[in-house]
């Protein structure tokens, strides 16, 4: 089963024909489908009796009928649940299969996809070259413009060290040939888009264009002795003027320039000087996604789209790209949309948001903090608005009831006629008070035309219907005492490579919270594994409770569950805790955790994990773990495939969980809530978030510690994620590549 995006639009005449890039796109009436075709090869020719019959595909619906439109040079947040089409939305984008956006307009676009094997790479033509790319080839080749260029260059270069005269005009005819290949596609794509008018002109326009490409393929194939000298002169001189407007061109973009700044960016993205002629293939997943990642900012498109660039980044990294793209945004005329989780990420560098719910687009101009400020006083002015028109009709309507019964009773017309026009102010002119810039409502200018109702409904925003995550209480201990302890901790995998971890003390005991920071590389995955017992420490010791319950999230926790889902096709979340539980739980208490979780009904026993969302995977890997009710919760990167929707219900969920929390994270806004306890002004959290504020006499013993593993040692952050987060800034301004 394949599936391929169908994109439709409102195309006016305004829109830009695909011959002339544009910055801004304008595109009304966007539908956006996701279609699902069955390969069916046993059908045959023979199995079709018409011509025009065709097979239609299952198409689900995810954007109806909105407005997509986007500013030159203003960065742009997209926010949206899990699964309601952002990253469909993003690649119809990317390869201009809205009919609104020209053809020629330069996107780049970063996504998360499977770059862990090398079969992600079985569609490219040249894989061969990929593979013997460097990281920063890799990098220098991303732009496909001067790609186009170089390659151009090289063809004729190559033309003009021979000895045979013909090779020039053979060179120059395949340029112009593959320069009217292109536009052939370009009439195509027009032709099939449109219709009346404009689609007879680009009919005209395509059948135009196919006798110049058939002229060209004829010049191309043209036997050597056929072709006369003037001919050859013609071309000769054809080819040396195009040779030398092309290097032109190069020498403008001043290579050197760009193979530093591409240098600046792999260091910024947490690249070593060395690892820069390492071979791009040879990286893993992660580094992958880097490597991808300094391509898109290397260039200078239209558009650039970055879906979730910091999940494979450490903090300094993260600074670092904040920074890099806020002084993109002064340089620049380039648009950027960014889909993120990582809250203070996308407050740092979008200065509009863009809202995907109910399969529509709707704009705010400001952050995500202001957004959420915005919607919370829109919902209270509206709500009380709606209260007290509830109030003034449920008056009136006593109102004219009274007076209907009395006019009744005394047969007076007057009463009556009272009541009837009540009534009819009460059918007419209920709903909303005020114009749309704020004054008082006028009926023939603020809803002319409008007859069924003189107003509109007052219509209080809703909150998404949010995922709502539980964490069962942890077993009961029989005595106190730490769950687990680090003492005089050091490990090394070899005594000639130096120590790994030196001096490690680390205590937590029920109720705790700490969080570990530290860059990448810094030994926070080593550690782990010495605390969950996976590997033994070389030198100190770790202790545990006797009767310690432990529930470890490990890094690649979603890696793991994908594969499971892949060896066993009909496995099920339900069928996976079953055999976790291993009949410890009735099927009634497993529904009931992985509904806790988010994971209801069907999905839980329905849906195989193997098409489980990157969101509902990270649910069901935090059933895997606390369905024993465990005191300690070791989690690391658990935040990396969620919306920020689902972090701010994990973060709820974790502050209220009574036993220890052991917390690895780059992420700012998990680590200040969870850990500190800070209900943070910029960042709405649900009304049961435990916090310091909320903290009772029976926790508040409780402890809050932010640690940085830096050098092997674990160092206490006094003042938490600020104190690490500020110490990476002037590391940070150092770092940043300069523009011209």
């Amino acid at each position: 089963m394949v599936s391929s995006i169908i994109a439709t639009c409102k195309q006016t005449r305004f829109h830009l024909l695909d011959d002339r890039p544009c910055q801004e796109i304008d595109v009304d009436g966007l539908t956006i489908s996701v279609a699902l075709s069955r390969d069916t090869p046993e059908d045959g020719p023979q199995s079709r009796t018409k011509g025009k019959s065709k097979t239609k595909p299952d198409a689900r619906e995810l954007i109806s009928d909105t407005h997509l439109r986007l500013k030159a040079g203003v960065h742009y947040g997209l926010i949206g649940r899990n699964g309601t089409g952002k990253s469909t939305l993003l690649r119809a984008m990317a390869d201009k299969l809205v009919p609104g956006i020209p053809h020629s307009t330069r996107i780049a676009i970063l996504q998360q996809t499977d770059i862990d094997h090398e079969d992600s790479f079985k569609n490219i033509d040249n894989i061969e070259d990929v593979r013997k790319k460097s990281v920063l080839d890799y990098v220098l080749t991303s732009d496909h413009s001067r790609n186009d260029i170089v390659a151009k260059i090289d063809l004729l270069s190559q033309a003009f060290e021979v000895e045979d005269s013909l090779e020039p005009v053979k060179a120059i005819r395949k340029v112009r040939h593959n320069q009217v290949g292109k536009q052939l596609f370009l009439a195509q794509k027009n032709a099939s888009l449109k219709s009346g008018a404009r689609g007879l002109q680009a009919r005209k326009d395509l059948k135009a264009v196919e006798l110049n490409y058939q002229a060209s393929l004829e010049l191309l194939s043209q036997d050597k002795d056929s072709i006369d000298a003037d001919a050859v002169k013609e071309d000769t001189q054809a080819a040396m003027d195009t040779l030398q407007d092309l290097q032109a061109r190069l020498e403008a973009m001043n290579i050197s320039d760009i193979e530093q700044q591409a240098r600046q960016i792999l260091n910024g993205l947490g690249f070593k000087e060395q690892t820069f002629n390492k071979p791009y293939l040879t990286l893993s997943g992660g580094w992958r996604m880097r490597c991808m990642l300094a391509s898109i900012l290397i260039q200078k498109p239209d558009f650039m789209i970055l879906d979730e660039p910091t999940n494979f980044l450490d903090l300094l990294g993260i600074v670092w790209l904040e920074n890099y793209l806020q002084q993109l945004k002064g340089s620049s005329q380039t648009t950027l949309v960014l889909v993120s989780h990582d809250r203070d990420f996308v407050n740092a560098i979008c200065e509009e948001i863009i809202i995907l719910r109910d399969q529509k687009l709707t704009y705010f101009k400001g952050n995500l903090s202001a957004y959420e400020d915005d919607f919370e006083a829109q919902k209270l002015y509206w709500g009380r608005m709606k209260e007290a028109q509830e109030r003034q009709i449920a008056h009136m309507e006593a109102t004219i009831r009274e007076t209907t019964k009395t006019g009744k009773k005394t047969n007076d017309d007057n009463k009556l006629r009272m009541a009837k026009s009540r009534q009819k102010k009460l059918d007419d002119r209920m709903g909303v008070q005020v114009s749309a810039t704020g004054g008082r409502f006028k009926l023939n200018r603020d809803r002319a035309g409008w007859h069924s109702n003189s107003r509109a409904e007052i219509d209080v925003p809703q909150d998404e219907k949010g995922i709502s995550i539980y964490l069962p209480d942890p077993t009961e201990l029989r005595y106190p005492g730490p769950l687990i302890s680090a003492e005089g901790v050091a490990f090394w995998y070899r005594p000639d490579n130096g120590l790994v971890l030196n001096g490690v003390d680390l205590a937590l005991h029920m109720g705790d919270r700490a969080g570990i920071m530290g860059l990448n590389g810094c030994g926070k995955s080593t550690l782990i594994r010495l605390l969950v017992g996976t590997s033994p420490p070389t030198k100190g010791k770790i202790t545990t409770h006797s009767r310690l319950k432990l529930g470890y999230y490990a890094q690649h926790a979603i890696e793991e569950l994908q594969e499971e889902g892949l060896k066993d096709p009909s496995l099920t979340a339900l069928g996976l805790i079953s055999k976790e539980a291993d009949e410890t739980l009735s099927e009634g208490q497993m529904r009931g955790l992985l509904s806790s979780l988010g994971l209801q009904g069907r999905i839980a026993s329905d849906v195989p994990v193997s098409r489980l969302s990157g969101g509902q995977l990270v649910r069901l890997a935090l059933a895997r773990i606390i369905w024993d009710a465990p005191q300690l919760l070791i989690l690391d990167e658990i935040s990396t495939h969620l919306d920020f929707h689902t972090v701010t219900a994990l973060a709820s969920a974790l502050s209220t969980f009574k036993g220890a929390i052991l917390l690895i994270s780059h992420d700012r806004f998990l680590v200040r809530s969870v850990v500190e306890g800070k209900r943070d002004t910029e960042h709405k959290l649900d009304d049961d978030f435990e916090g310091t504020e909320e903290e009772t006499d029976v926790i508040e013993s409780r402890r809050r510690t932010v640690y940085v593993l830096k050098a092997g040692i674990l160092k206490e952050q006094t003042n938490g994620v600020e104190q690490f987060e500020q110490s990476l800034v002037k590391r940070v301004q150092k770092m940043l590549p300069t523009r011209g």
